[in-house]
């Protein structure tokens, strides 16, 4: 049961600003913002929606299928993906253009101020969702505008069930283009911040929403997470992580255990739970992919958590 996991692998630049931003951001003055933050502590990481839905996806012993375009510095992404068993077989090299980075600054609070150059990413239309055999499932995470568009139109097209993530994508389209994802997703999941600006830019309700899809997957950190389907609203609990290291990559996570949790035709609180619980056990861990299992450990955590055990 493979799942195409479309969208960004990235290199992600992750500062720690040993302080809060909102002690030197001056309300009154943002239209003349000029700040500078001292970074003591940075780290390279491997990133990238496609790449950390693919590896989290794989730790659960799930069979994910990246489809990215990188750049000539690709190399060091390539090595880690082969040792980790991941196939980077509709992985597309263009040697013209560097691969996507993004630069991300953590504050105590655990805010985050992002800044992304994306490089090949803006050439993801030169891979086709239509010629990848195989797939049971796919994701539509924030990538390319004009390759999130192709994407979701050929898993449409060919008949395979997607979940659309607009993400950090979505201010890069209108309400007509968001109103069409919706209707050719099976799934769409989103943050609760993003689920009101997706409300906001469709001019649809979250109710609009849930009658053109299967569920409607909002995530609420650590409160948990809330799955609306046409039937039923689910309040899924959240998973206790053991400390908080590092939020980046969290969302990331909890959608490699829903798509798993799908494949698996989990019910919605389980799939809820899995979602939850991957992204626990992220946090705990700096950047995005140095978390450590199998899904054996993972079926016991998951138990420990929640009182019973995943089939």
């Amino acid at each position: 049961m493979s799942a195409l996991i479309c969208g960004s692998l990235a290199y992600d630049t992750i500062m720690v600003f040993p302080d809060q931003f909102k002690n030197h951001i001056l309300p009154d003055k943002v239209h003349i913002l000029n700040v500078s933050f001292l970074v003591p502590r940075m780290r390279r990481e491997f990133g990238g929606c496609a790449g950390n839905i693919a590896y989290n996806l794989k730790l659960l012993g799930g069979d994910p299928i990246p489809m990215a375009t990188v750049g000539q510095d690709f190399g060091p992404y390539r090595q880690w993906f082969e040792e980790n068993g991941i196939t980077l077989e509709r992985v597309k090299v263009i040697e013209e253009l560097f691969t996507p980075q993004a630069f991300i600054t953590t504050d105590h609070d655990n805010n985050q101020i992002t800044a992304f150059h994306p490089g090949a990413m803006m050439r993801s239309y030169e891979n086709h969702v239509k010629d990848v055999p195989g797939v049971t499932i796919g994701i539509v995470s924030p990538d390319g505008y004009e390759g999130m568009i192709q994407n979701a139109r050929e898993f449409a097209e060919c008949g395979i069930p997607f979940i659309f993530d607009p993400g950090q994508a979505m201010p890069l389209f209108n309400g007509e283009e968001l109103r069409a994802f919706i209707e050719q997703a099976d799934y769409v999941t989103v943050n609760d911040y993003e689920s009101n600006l997706l409300q906001q830019r469709t001019g649809w309700s979250g109710q609009d929403i849930v009658q053109r899809v299967k569920a409607y997957i909002v995530t609420r950190g650590p409160k948990g997470a809330v799955i609306h389907t046409p039937e039923k609203v689910y309040e899924v609990p959240p998973a206790h992580e053991r400390r908080v290291t590092d939020p980046t990559g969290c969302g990331d996570a909890f959608r490699a255990g829903l798509i798993f949790g799908i494949q698996k035709g989990y019910d919605w609180m389980t799939i809820g739970r899995v979602g939850n619980l991957m992204g626990a056990l992220k946090v705990e861990h700096p950047g995005t992919q140095n978390q450590r299992f199998d899904f054996d450990e993972f079926a016991a955590q998951f138990r420990q958590q929640f009182g019973y055990a995943l089939a």
